[in-house]
């Protein structure tokens, strides 16, 4: 099943990423994460929030903050080895 995501609209939250078909930013999530509330406690204060939302974007945040610290590591990386050969 296909669910959408994120939606960007200039007209909705001054176009700050929402859930698709809400007004409810995505930053949202990752606050009350944050301050120990539960991913319960955020869907049953964001009742247009699907779950399967919220977990996809959980999801995507950690696969890009992987690729990311892939991304840097292997910059670290390429840089030590160029500097030593040097």
């Amino acid at each position: 099943m296909q669910v959408s995501i994120i939606q960007t609209d200039p007209q909705i939250q001054s176009g700050a990423p929402v859930f698709y078909n809400t007004r409810v930013p995505l930053r949202s999530l990752f606050d009350y994460l944050a301050t120990g509330e539960s991913l319960d406690d955020y869907l049953t204060d964001f009742p247009s929030v699907s779950r399967e939302q919220a977990l996809a974007v959980l999801d995507i945040a950690g696969n890009l903050l992987l690729q990311t610290y892939q991304i840097l590591n292997n910059e670290s990386f390429i840089r030590r080895e160029y500097s030593q050969a040097a």
